[in-house]
């Protein structure tokens, strides 16, 4: 029993090991970044994405390399504890003071 399911395992991994290995086409691409295919046509004549045509026509794509694509630009988030109403400048303390 333990043997099956140790086979099966080692099956549906090297399964999962092939797929990730397997280039991308232009539509596939397409749906794993979410995007449309004519940004991504835009995006690929732009050179802007790194991608690769073989016979000069069929477009394919690396999904590590999409990945590394994605997370080229990395925003930090702010800590918003810092936010306190105390840390903001009051122009106009009341409406008097205002100049119109």
């Amino acid at each position: 029993m333990q043997e099956t399911i140790l086979s099966k395992l080692e099956s549906i991994e090297a399964l999962l090991i092939s797929q990730n290995n397997k280039p991308l086409s232009f539509r596939e691409a397409s749906e794993y970044l979410g995007i449309s295919l004519s940004y991504l046509y835009k995006l690929t004549s732009q050179n802007k994405i790194p991608h690769y045509k073989p016979n000069g026509k069929m477009i394919y794509f690396v999904k590590s390399e999409l990945d590394q694509w994605v997370m080229r630009n990395p925003i930090k988030a702010e800590n918003r504890a810092k936010d306190k109403p105390s840390n903001y400048i009051n122009l106009y303390p009341d409406n008097n003071t205002r100049s119109n």
